[in-house]
């Protein structure tokens, strides 16, 4: 086994002028700085008080988790001779909150829409989602379950 590490930044920026003096008196802005990568603007769950409008953990995670996915499909596609033309994915996150208002995922459900060329053999495309969650750094990181439900078109 090889070790690798990775680093980031997380910078609250959600001070509006009092700190956290008050429950309501800070924001749950929040910024992920990378070097030499773009900031990525991020709040809070909205559930918790934060903006609607930017990314939060829960959908970070999320997005993780199926951006890991579709990289590994695509090089299995690729190594297996399955030509994907394009992929989008709409995963969906469950979760509960405890009466302590502590959470955590229960599961996830990768919804990939895959093109494939004309003539690919789909039960073979589908497949490789079978293969993923043993080489998938995020999948074999969270403690929940994950499952699929592909649909595929070609052209």
């Amino acid at each position: 086994m090889t070790e690798h590490a990775y680093g980031s930044e997380i910078a609250w920026t959600g001070n509006r002028g009092d700190g956290t003096r008050g429950y309501r008196s800070y924001d749950r802005a929040w910024e992920i700085r990378t070097p030499g990568k773009a900031v990525i603007a991020c709040s809070n769950d909205p559930l918790l008080g934060g903006d609607p409008a930017l990314p939060n953990p829960e959908d970070l995670l999320l997005s993780s988790l199926a951006a890991c996915h579709m990289l590994w499909y695509l090089h299995y596609a690729s190594t297996s001779g399955i030509v994907v033309t394009a992929y989008r994915d709409t995963p969906v996150g469950i979760g509960e909150t405890g009466a302590g208002g502590a959470g955590r995922f229960l599961r996830a459900v990768l919804k990939p829409h895959i093109v494939v060329a004309p003539g690919t053999d789909l039960g073979a495309a589908d497949a490789i989602h079978e293969r993923i969650h043993d080489v998938c750094f995020i999948a074999r990181s969270v403690n929940f379950p994950i499952t699929y439900e592909a649909s595929y078109a070609t052209g």
